[in-house]
């Protein structure tokens, strides 16, 4: 199927709104053009690179629930097309001029968020995720009034304060779902003294939070006991994971 082009005319949104265009190079994607969550492939064009940006060659991306959620517009703010994806791994080709911490050939992620104000109480706390202002990694409008992509795409382009950078020795799609699912359990825990030998943690639900939920406490040091609907997890819960215990969650007698 050949893509169809996103950059000839500005797309109607969810709330009547009408899209800028970007202007910069070209890139393949796969986005959803309705309810129906049917993804097509789709040309879509980046912003050039700013002076504090960062372009990337997007290598791997990962697939979080979220994405499905948005492409079917069941949060109710859909902006078609979407292009989704906010477990972004790849390799830097470009920096702008003020960038310092990235430089060409860089192994890089970007998470669910692709901007900010970065001058409220929040940004300069670095819980930018609290900004009024925050600007998401897809179905987001930028500061430049353009609607933003995700990475079910062949590049990106983000301000460099929203981009980390891969340990060599960390394989790029393995480390693609720590940028949503990762830090999403690994941020709380760490904020919340949940990351020393010794302390026991309980993780409700083996899902994709689940699972990095167990690896993280496993790896801090902590007993950790799984709680869940599913008998059959058990499992793959105390021997794939490690999990020191284990609840099935409808279980009267517990």
């Amino acid at each position: 199927m050949a893509p169809t082009e996103a950059s000839v005319a500005p797309e109607a949104t969810a709330t009547g709104a009408k899209q800028q265009q970007h202007t910069g190079k070209a890139a393949a994607a796969l986005a959803a053009h309705d309810a129906s969550g049917r993804l097509e492939p789709l040309t879509i064009t980046r912003r050039s690179t700013g002076d504090d940006d960062v372009a990337i060659n997007i290598l791997y991306c990962g697939i979080c629930h979220s994405d499905l959620h948005s492409i079917k517009n069941e949060w109710r703010d859909a902006m078609y097309p979407i292009v989704p994806g906010h477990e972004i791994a790849g390799v830097v080709t470009e920096v702008g001029k003020n960038v310092t911490k990235f430089k060409p050939g860089d192994r890089v992620g970007v998470g669910c968020m692709a901007n900010s104000c970065q001058s409220c109480a929040s940004c300069d706390e670095g819980f930018e995720n609290h900004c009024q202002s925050i600007i998401f990694t897809y179905n987001s409008v930028d500061r430049d009034g353009t609607v933003t992509y995700g990475g079910y795409s062949t590049s990106v382009v983000v301000h460099e304060r929203f981009i980390v950078q891969f340990p060599d020795t960390m394989p790029l799609d393995r480390g693609a779902p720590l940028l949503c699912a990762g830090i999403t359990v690994y941020t709380p825990m760490k904020y919340h003294g949940l990351n020393s030998p010794g302390k026991h943690v309980g993780v409700v639900g083996l899902g994709g939070l689940g699972h990095v939920a167990v690896k993280f406490a496993k790896a801090f040091g902590m007993k950790v006991t799984v709680i869940s609907s599913s008998p059959a997890k058990k499992e793959e819960a105390m021997e794939r994971l490690g999990a020191d215990a284990f609840i099935f969650s409808k279980n009267a007698e517990r």
